[in-house]
């Protein structure tokens, strides 16, 4: 596993233009509209323009999605020019959009940099608008079912790179007259608490600048225990969903690397920190690899490990991704093992997979890049490795 330092937002390769910005180039994407708002009173006091200014320059970038301060139509020419001499705005470009036959939209950003990443928008029946975000340029956790992990770790993201997925989808799906986002989950690209200094400030700003409700917004991880603990001590309450896929850390250990950093016994104590700390249920994400983590067994054992949370359980077929011969569980299999859940009396749910005819589907995201195997992935295909039995 490639070590990243979890408390940088900047990461290797980084240019500093996409940083937090200098005195001189703030990136107003990054910072909190408090700091914003003083920072350009301040760039028009000196150039003696009136302090409403900067009001109209926050509705333009937190409620209008503007790209560009060229965008900023009510403000004079000039002080257009002198905004864009003074601050960064961050905006991706949107180099290419695909559409699934169930309505999911996939999107590929190319950042200032070049780098690229993807974030997804799920329609679901009821109208809801679901928003799953990148937090990094590639991962590196390695987890043998993703193709992230099989594309590698470039980069962390900005807070102001993270929330311009959110920008650029509203901003598609106004012009597209499709409605707005109603949720957002942080389940695209990267490990999130990886990256905590950027996203725990992208969930600031999701929630104070662009009026995301807290619990509106879901955290997925593998399991970075500081971070569950980070996320728990902050007042809102933001959902927190742990990438699971194993009930013991025999088995997790081969699937999810990072189970040897922070072992589930370690992991659990974490949730149990985070659960008493404001009461918000957890969930718990089980994709199901045929042979591999669907033996009927498993099953008890994951209602004995979830059982004592406020919980619920998602079972995810697995995604096929390029160089990968797993299957997803059988539906039968995928019935079974959640009935076994349902007796124990824990909350479970059978997910559809969204977006898989346009690779946007749980752990297909690559960004163009091409998969190589992580070593876990091979170790775990060796023939004298074990598996758990099928039945």
């Amino acid at each position: 596993m490639e070590r990243i330092d979890e408390d940088r937002v900047g990461g290797p390769g980084e240019p500093p233009s996409l940083r937090r910005g200098s005195a001189e180039h703030v990136d107003l994407l990054s910072i909190l509209p408090e700091e914003a708002a003083a920072r350009l009173r301040a760039h028009f006091a000196g150039r003696g323009q009136p302090s409403y200014r900067a009001g109209q320059v926050l509705s333009w970038l937190h409620e209008r999605d503007a790209m560009d301060f060229s965008e900023l139509t009510d403000l004079p020419a000039a002080e257009r020019a002198a905004l864009a001499e003074a601050f960064l705005l961050p905006a991706p470009t949107r180099a290419r959009e695909e559409r699934s036959n169930d309505g999911t939209v996939k999107h590929l950003w190319r950042l200032a940099d070049g780098e690229l990443v993807e974030s997804v928008l799920i329609p679901a029946a009821d109208g809801r608008m679901t928003l799953c975000i990148s937090s990094q340029a590639g991962c590196a956790m390695a987890c043998v079912f993703c193709a992230t992990g099989w594309s590698g770790y470039r980069r962390q993201l900005t807070a102001g790179e993270i929330v311009s997925q959110y920008r650029g989808s509203r901003r598609a799906l106004r012009e597209a007259g499709r409605g707005e986002i109603s949720n957002v989950v942080f389940m695209g690209m990267g490990e999130p608490l990886m990256n905590r200094g950027a996203v725990m400030a992208a969930l600031t700003l999701l929630n104070g600048a662009y009026g995301l409700g807290a619990r509106r917004v879901t955290v997925s991880t593998v399991g970075i225990v500081p971070g569950i603990l980070e996320l728990a001590a902050r007042p809102e309450q933001f959902r927190l969903a742990i990438s699971l896929h194993a009930p013991n850390s025999e088995l997790r250990r081969k699937i999810v690397p990072v189970e040897k950093k922070y072992p589930l016994p370690e992991l659990l104590g974490a949730l149990r920190e985070f659960e008493a700390a404001g009461g918000r249920r957890i969930t718990f994400e089980y994709v199901m690899i045929q042979g591999v983590n669907d033996a009927l067994p498993l099953a008890h054992e994951l209602a004995g490990v979830v059982g004592e949370f406020q919980s619920h359980v998602n079972l995810i077929p697995y995604n096929p991704i390029p160089g990968n011969d797993w299957r997803p569980s059988s539906p039968m299999r995928l019935r079974e093992f959640a009935a076994i859940l349902e007796e124990h009396r824990v909350p479970v749910t059978v997910r559809t997979p969204r977006g898989r005819d346009i690779a946007a589907a749980c752990g297909q995201l690559a960004a163009d890049h091409a998969l190589r195997p992580p070593k876990p992935f091979l170790e775990l295909k060796m023939p004298e490795r074990s598996r758990a039995p099928a039945s």
